[in-house]
């Protein structure tokens, strides 16, 4: 068996401007450099919805995608959204701390306008 290497991280650890990080062009970035970086592995922790506690080990459901991890990038590129409407809604300030209240009063609306 070949050795290999590579990094566990959660997909929400990417940086974002949305307030979590998502399957956009930073994740795609991360993994060109962990290609670069002679990395064969990205093991990430669940993607299934959280629920109470904010944990991905404390899910609804075992088979659903966290909507979190949408684009709002890519959204806003298939004209779903518009640039204005993202901006407009408050993610949280810090860069290093997920604030689920608020992605939770702001990312639905705006995934359900998307929908």
């Amino acid at each position: 068996m070949k050795r290999s290497a590579g990094i566990l991280m959660p997909v929400s650890s990417l940086p974002s401007k949305y307030g979590i990080g998502c399957f956009d062009e930073t994740a795609y970035r991360f993994i060109d450099w962990l290609k670069e970086a002679g990395q064969t592995y990205w093991q990430i922790l669940p993607l299934v919805p959280t629920s109470y506690g904010d944990s991905p080990y404390q899910s609804f459901s075992t088979f659903a995608g966290n909507p979190y991890f949408i684009s709002l990038d890519w959204l806003t590129g298939e004209g779903l959204l518009t640039a204005e409407e993202t901006a407009a809604v408050d993610f949280g300030s810090k860069d290093d701390d997920i604030d689920y209240a608020k992605l939770y009063e702001g990312r639905y609306p705006l995934l359900r306008k998307a929908y």
